[in-house]
């Protein structure tokens, strides 16, 4: 028998790609094995994050979202950068205000992969900004899901 923990929802995690105006957000379905992309948050300043974190803690209550995976921009050399720097801030942000765990997960390919598959559809050029946070939001999540499930497989063979 299988249990699904918590409310009759499952478990959700979210997805976030932080850009330095944007954020990209993805939430993973009840059972968490596939994500999907809902909104960018625009904000004017990089530093005026109040509105954005609000945003954040509304879809949480929305979704039922347990866990937060937050894109890690580290450079190809594994280097922090001043881009890794922010995002680490913002997880503590994060934590502080919704309480729930915030996973780094390593980003350096998702943006170029995002773009890819906007191209791969068609998407024209303007439009593609409208949707590439939101989508590398997706590809984060989806990495973070495939490998929580790959490690769940090898688990299960293994006895």
């Amino acid at each position: 028998m299988i249990i699904i923990r918590g409310h009759n929802h499952g478990m959700r995690i979210m997805g976030l790609d932080y850009g330095s105006k944007t954020v990209g957000v993805a939430v993973s379905d009840p059972l968490g094995l596939t994500a999907q992309g809902i909104e960018t948050i625009q904000r004017k300043e990089e530093n005026k994050l109040r509105r954005t974190c609000a945003r954040i803690e509304e879809l949480i209550r929305e979704y039922g979202v347990e866990k937060i995976v937050l894109g890690f921009p580290k450079h190809m050399n594994n280097d922090i950068g001043e881009r890794a720097q922010k995002s680490l801030e913002f997880r503590d942000m994060l934590t502080r205000r919704t309480g729930l765990e915030v996973i780094m997960w390593d980003e350096r390919l998702t943006t170029a992969e995002a773009e890819r598959t906007l191209i791969e559809s068609s998407v024209r050029r303007e439009n593609r900004k409208k949707y590439i946070d939101k989508i590398a939001a997706v590809f984060i999540l989806q990495g973070y899901l495939d490998s929580v499930y790959l490690k769940r497989d090898i688990e299960c063979t293994e006895d």
